[in-house]
């Protein structure tokens, strides 16, 4: 299952708590076909159906199916853009 690092923890939650209307959701990321393929994020009021959870103390990250499978034993990270942004990266598991 995809694991978050302290930093993508706190930017899932730094995002999320951006949308009070989805205060109980978090980010939904969308799959591509491999590890090195773009993904797609959005912040969502919760999963849908098929939508593999991770949560990490308070951060919440849904994956669909696609995405579920090509992350399984892979790390979401996250750094600052230096522009009030932040910069997602997914690398493999030490």
């Amino acid at each position: 299952m995809l694991t978050l690092t302290e930093q993508a923890t706190t930017a899932v939650k730094t995002i999320t708590s951006q949308f009070p209307d989805v205060a109980d959701g978090g980010v939904r990321i969308e799959g591509a076909g491999t590890p090195d393929s773009q993904f797609q994020l959005t912040v969502v009021p919760g999963p849908e159906p098929a939508d593999a959870v991770v949560e990490n103390e308070g951060a919440r990250v849904f994956l669909d199916s696609d995405a579920a499978l090509v992350l399984d034993d892979r790390v979401l990270d996250a750094q600052p853009d230096g522009e009030g942004g932040v910069q997602f990266a997914v690398t493999s598991q030490a």
